[in-house]
């Protein structure tokens, strides 16, 4: 058994301790603390306030290890996680950028982390100049007129901005406007926000090309159309040509347009929402501005508006406790630190990035789709998958998990649902050509042993700390504690 694969308790010995206490603790005391009875008795001794009927009958099972022990064991546990300062991280539509470490210096600094969100106002001037920076910034990169930071999340915006869009048709006494249209290659997120607010949706197809088919559109927008709800680019990574057109189809039926700000970070410094025709947005600025948020957060969703909707933008802008300020704060430090000009450099290097390797892999596994992307493209599994004489072939599951061995985190699998076997892969802006023709071989070299070997594939991960669960039995089944 390796080190890191033991439990706490399984390096437990009695009387060993990783702790000392102060001098002017007792000194037997302190000798007692070794056994866990003996801080039974003792904790009992200094507790005499506490009611009887609280009081533990038996000793704490805890584990008796020494500091080094722990330290050892968590620093294993933290290096059994992957992440975006461990490797390459291509994760679709989730921008896994590298994190600038002066970010978090800024975030962490005391006079900002110290500060509590209900102490007198005019002791807060400067976080509130970081507030007000951060909007007006926004606003200029994404063409609104004004953000909140109320939402803590991205779907939270969602919620928010769909809030605002009812509200704006209320106050218009047009309450029959109760329908969403979606496209059919929009996020998860995008529909099940819609029907948390109360909203019917109506889905739109897209064409061959992989864009919301103009045509299909125009039989569904009608009186009881509120809006649309589109990502530009797609989840295909496709930037919609026609959305100027759609624009104008949806305002003309009185609807508006809400911006999924997922996938914004192609078009940092070049293209604005607003002047695309959106009135609604949010932006995930824990992905487009540099907070990876992996394992479920940080994150922060801030919802910016046009000037129809302008009105309805209630203040205070921020929440009780000012939204994530933290994510804010790094997130304006790497809008400052690239400044305006350097801005407009992320979304074409990360767009030259994902068609390179597009363009380098698509001899190896399948492209639906072969226009030009933007940050994010997707492949529909293997050309060769290894599948013969009944023999299983290797599935987009098999590759993502064979990426393991090799010391890479898996792109997206299995979405957008317009593909059977879709793998979305997006490098970002932050990575080396080294890093992306590292990564071009590997998953070359895997398709070559899907082609010769599938089984390889179908073992994999061979060098993880685990092999392949069962990932079914552990989402019905799972076991919170040992």
């Amino acid at each position: 058994m390796r080190y890191y694969d033991k439990l706490i308790f399984e390096l437990s010995h009695p009387g060993r301790t990783g702790f000392s206490l102060p001098a002017s603790f007792d000194a037997s005391a302190r000798t007692n603390l070794c056994s866990p009875k003996k801080r039974l008795a003792v904790a009992s001794s200094v507790s005499d306030a506490v009611p009887t009927k609280l009081l533990r009958e038996s000793a704490l099972d805890l584990p008796e290890v020494s500091e080094v022990d722990v330290v050892r064991h968590y620093t294993n546990l933290s290096q059994m996680n992957f992440g975006v300062d461990t490797g390459f991280y291509p994760l679709g539509s989730c921008t896994m950028k590298y994190n600038p470490k002066i970010n978090e210096e800024i975030a962490s600094h005391p006079l900002f982390s110290g500060l509590h969100p209900l102490q007198p106002a005019a002791t807060v001037k400067g976080a509130q100049a970081v507030i007000d920076g951060l909007d007006a910034a926004l606003a200029a990169i994404t063409g609104m007129k004004h953000f909140t930071f109320l939402p803590c999340a991205g779907a939270h915006g969602e919620l928010t901005g769909l809030m605002l869009m009812r509200e704006y048709h209320m106050a218009r006494n047009d309450a029959a406007r109760t329908k969403v249209i979606v496209p059919d290659s929009a996020h998860g997120t995008n529909p099940a926000s819609a029907a948390v607010c109360g909203l019917q949706i109506v889905e739109v197809k897209s064409g061959a090309d992989g864009l919301v088919d103009v045509e299909s559109l125009k039989p569904l927008l009608g009186p009881d159309i509120a809006g649309i709800m589109m990502t530009n680019p797609n989840t295909l990574g496709l930037f919609e040509r026609q959305i100027g057109e759609i624009a104008k189809l949806v305002h003309d039926c009185g609807g508006l347009l809400y911006y999924d700000g997922a996938n914004m970070n192609p078009l940092l410094g070049k293209v604005r929402p607003g002047d695309m025709g959106f009135d609604i947005m949010h932006l995930n600025l824990h992905k487009t501005f540099s907070t990876p948020h992996g394992g479920g957060g940080p994150g922060s969703g801030p919802v910016g508006v046009g000037e129809r909707v302008l009105p309805y933008l209630r203040e205070p802008r921020t929440s009780g406790f000012h939204g994530n300020f933290g994510v804010m704060l790094r997130a304006y430090a790497y809008i400052l630190m690239l400044g305006k000009q350097n801005v407009k450099m992320a979304g074409p290097l990360a767009t030259l990035s994902a068609n390179y390797i597009k363009e380098s892999l698509k001899d190896c596994y399948k492209l639906p789709i072969p226009s030009i992307c933007k940050h994010e493209f997707v492949f529909d599994g293997l050309i060769n998958d290894g599948a013969c004489e009944g023999k299983a072939g290797a599935t987009t599951l098999d590759v993502a998990k064979r990426l393991l061995d090799y010391g890479f985190h898996a792109p997206t699998i299995y979405f957008p649902l317009l593909f059977h076997q879709a793998l979305m892969i997006e490098p970002t802006e932050t990575e080396s050509l080294e890093t992306l023709d590292e990564f071009i071989a590997v998953m070359k070299k895997i398709a070559a042993e899907a082609a010769e070997d599938p089984d390889i594939l179908h073992r994999a991960p061979h060098n993880a700390p685990i092999g392949r669960p069962d990932e079914t039995a552990a989402a019905r089944n799972p076991i919170l504690k040992a």
